[in-house]
């Protein structure tokens, strides 16, 4: 079914990383050329590491993994994403992670979500001309970075990871407008 996909999402676990089952999903679509993101999922449970699950993708799978939010919390205190591209957080609330709460980066994950970012943007101009000039001209613009994502994730250079739990609905709401705005329509 892989071929007749226009794109698709990875999950990966936070606890375990990849695993056998990610290693010929995978193969599947390197062979149909088929567009990706990742979404380690699992944040809440315990010994979860989605950066290095992030390394994993990069080291056994040979994705060019580039983490697009850091997660606010882990394990049993995991309710909400840092985002790298709008540098915003989303905190999610309610029994369902129905209610979405917008704002500012907490103290404490400023200085890594800003050194994150800049190892985001070095990665994905890497592979866009306009975001390196942009950055150049130190004028990166929301959509400049939006649509240099979305060009390097369809030429399937860059593998944009994002985090959360779907059990607890944290972080699914974030994944799902990413796909929207960085898989092929």
């Amino acid at each position: 079914s892989l071929r007749v996909l226009d794109g698709a999402i990875l999950v990966l676990c936070s606890v375990s990383g990849v695993q056998s089952q990610s290693i010929t999903v995978d193969r599947q679509m390197r062979r149909y050329n088929v567009p990706c993101m990742a979404f380690i999922n699992k944040c809440d449970r315990s010994g979860a590491d989605p950066i290095h699950v992030s390394d994993m993708l990069r080291t056994s799978l040979g994705h060019n993994s580039v983490l697009m939010q850091i997660p606010i919390g882990l394990e049993g205190d995991h309710k909400g994403v840092v985002d790298l591209v709008s540098m915003k957080s989303f905190i999610f609330e309610g029994d369902n992670g129905e209610t979405i709460i917008e704002g500012e980066i907490p103290a404490d994950l400023l200085e890594e979500a800003t050194t994150r970012r800049e190892t985001m943007l070095d990665a994905v101009s890497m592979h866009c001309d306009d975001l390196m000039e942009a950055m150049l001209e130190e004028n990166v613009t929301l959509e400049i970075l939006e649509a240099a994502i979305r060009k390097v994730t369809i030429a399937r250079q860059v593998t944009p990871v994002f985090m959360g739990s779907a059990y607890k609905n944290v972080g699914v709401q974030t994944l799902m407008n990413a796909v929207t705005k960085f898989l092929p329509d």
